[in-house]
């Protein structure tokens, strides 16, 4: 990873130059480089030697095509290159038959254009953690003996603590059922990680698993996003579109943060679990879905047991089996072991030697609280390992609070400087920073506080380098 982007490499392949810009300039939030291409025999050439953290592909390049079939094509060849990379699909032709063939043949995802810039960035997001969770598994299996026990060896969840193992004693017995699960815990512990567990052990296994990011998800696109809609629907309707519970019809469906749903919403996910058939925006005709529901909420218990936040009926519905994750601090014990994981993973993955941890060092790490968990203790373990450079890491390796020199960050809602370059060319873009920096690099909504066109924005950003 390079600077503070949580992923390295995007790679985008698209025959429409507009839509590569659009990405190049939305996708560079979480990606430290944002590679695009209208050559698909360029993107198998990168593929083989740079290994993207995500593919997006057209799924048409011919005039005129909206079968997907030159798509298809493409997206084998990729994966014939590289088995594990996790590829989304771009369609203006989001038919139920072309997202479901498009999964079937190995696609992780599909986006329809044009895209919500919160709905492309939450599919991507979920792309990535979803390949750095491939690759982990690709390399725990490798060191399995001489990393973690042989039980643990199959999977990244980690732990020989009794809560953890605890929690693989209920993801045994729970996946080959077809019994929804409801994950608990705070936000780093890994809650994605169980999902995409007791997919694999279940009998949906050769199915796809699709998640939402119901956090991420404005209020308007909820029916869309989880039914789908029909060509007409409403103003921006250009094609019919899947939606996801649809598109996971025989797999399963990760609804992730479900805890943030708004109540008014929460009864037309109820009604489509309870029926299991959904009807797509514009249609009278209501479809039979298939699928197994895995939800995750790093919501309190007794807040999310409080009738005023969640429905207690949806609750009953969702959590027939329910897996709470413990925070890092109350397993301390498997913190050793996730530790050296951790370091080993990244000496391999930057090429850095590896390096003892002393056992002072290790016992301050081990009494440390880790308030972001695992998610927290990867992050700085990927850290020592770039920045140390004695024989031995040291405590200073590691950026915990208490850490001298460790990083300081603003809070997002700090209130910028008063701007005091009178250079035209920089307060341009200060100015235009601060605009996407206020609304999350929504980008209709910085443009509208600037006063500017989408497309002028989108200029200015690339003059500027943003």
């Amino acid at each position: 990873m390079a600077g503070d982007k949580p992923y390295d490499l995007c790679l985008v392949v698209d025959d429409d130059e507009d839509i590569l810009l659009a990405a190049r300039l939305l996708l560079r939030q979480i990606f430290a480089e944002v590679v695009t291409t209208t050559s698909p025999e360029d993107a198998v050439a990168m593929i083989a030697s740079r290994s993207p953290d995500v593919i997006l592909l057209d799924a048409n390049f011919a005039r005129g095509a909206t079968d997907g079939a030159e798509g298809f094509r493409w997206l084998g060849k990729m994966l014939a290159v590289d088995p594990q990379a996790v590829i989304v699909l771009i369609t203006a032709h989001g038919g139920v038959q072309v997202a479901v063939n498009a999964m079937k043949q190995g696609a992780t995802d599909f986006v329809t254009k044009p895209w919500a810039n919160e709905r492309l960035l939450a599919t991507v997001r979920t792309a990535a953690a979803l390949r750095a969770s491939r690759r982990e598994t690709g390399v725990e299996k490798a060191k399995a003996a001489a990393i973690a026990a042989p039980a643990a060896g199959e999977t990244p969840l980690l732990g020989q603590s009794p809560t953890m193992a605890h929690v693989l004693s209920l993801i045994e017995r729970a996946a080959p059922t077809d019994a929804n699960v409801l994950i608990l815990g705070e936000n780093g512990t890994g809650k994605e990680l169980v999902a995409r567990e007791i997919h694999r052990r279940s009998r949906r296994a050769d199915g796809v698993m699709l998640s939402v990011d119901l956090g991420a998800v404005a209020d308007n696109l909820f029916d869309s996003e989880l039914f789908g809609h029909v060509k007409g629907a409403f103003t921006d309707a250009r094609a019919d579109r899947v939606g996801r519970m649809q598109a996971a019809d025989g797999g399963t469906l990760f609804l992730d943060e479900v805890g943030n749903l708004p109540l008014h919403l929460q009864p037309k996910l109820l009604t489509a679990l309870e029926q299991r058939r959904v009807t797509p925006v514009g249609s009278n005709k209501p479809v039979d879905i298939d699928v197994r529901i895995v939800a995750a909420t790093n919501m309190a218990p007794e807040r999310l047991g409080d009738e005023t936040v969640f429905r207690p009926d949806l609750l009953f519905r969702l959590n027939t089996v329910e897996i709470e994750l413990p925070p890092l601090r109350r397993r301390r014990e498997d913190i050793p072991l996730l530790l050296d994981h951790f370091l080993r993973f990244y000496a391999r993955k930057y090429g850095k030697p590896e390096r003892a941890v002393p056992g002072e060092l290790l016992g301050e790490l081990v009494a440390y609280d880790w308030p972001g968990n695992v998610r927290a203790l990867r992050h700085a373990a990927e850290r020592a390992v770039v920045l140390a450079n004695g024989e031995h890491f040291v405590m200073a390796d590691f950026p915990l609070p208490r850490t001298a020199g460790a990083p300081i960050r603003l809070s997002p809602e700090a209130a910028p400087p008063p701007m005091q370059d009178l250079n035209l060319e920089r307060a341009e873009r200060q100015m235009i920073e601060r605009a996407l920096k206020k609304h999350a690099y929504n980008i209709s909504a910085a443009a509208s506080e600037l006063g500017l066109t989408r497309g002028s924005l989108y200029r200015r950003m690339e003059k500027h380098g943003l």
